[in-house]
């Protein structure tokens, strides 16, 4: 069985990137706004929605940057590989939601919201200087970051 999962990469003027840091199922996850393709929508319309939902922000989808190559299973259930689609996505609007400074930092409503459904998200931006590879948890969000600094 496959998952299909669309990333955003977003980079603001200050030339920072976009991460979300989250607590799914008792871990901790740092990586690239997006989630999972629904059955008839497009990978852009995909980002598109994931984006509105999680941030309530309207952003246009870039250019295409990295699609899955190698077998990947899923984090989360093994019986599922993993191919992910990564593009860039600028915001059309100023970001509403709270953005944090430091990793993991749930406030209580977070929180509140990881008791009832076993997850639950913050967004901060890291700044293009200290941002690697090391900055994201799952194994398609480091070869991407790769990417991005080899590139940019």
């Amino acid at each position: 069985m496959f998952t299909i999962r669309v990333y955003g990469i977003l980079l603001n003027e200050q030339k920072q990137v976009l991460v979300s840091d989250e607590l799914i199922r008792g871990m901790y996850i740092t990586k690239f706004p997006g989630g999972g393709l629904e059955l008839g929508e497009g990978t852009r319309d995909c980002l598109k929605r994931e984006f509105m939902e999680e941030m309530g922000l309207n952003v246009a989808i870039g250019e295409h940057i990295y699609t899955t190559d190698f077998y990947q299973k899923s984090a989360f259930n093994n019986a599922q590989q993993i191919i992910a689609v990564y593009y860039f996505a600028n915001a059309l609007e100023p970001i509403k939601v709270p953005l944090r400074e430091s990793i993991f930092d749930f406030d209580e409503q977070q929180m509140r919201i990881y008791k009832e459904t076993g997850e639950t998200e913050a967004f901060r931006f890291i700044d293009w200087e200290n941002f690697s590879a090391d900055s994201v948890t799952l194994p398609i969000d480091k070869i991407v970051s790769s990417i991005l600094k080899e590139q940019h």
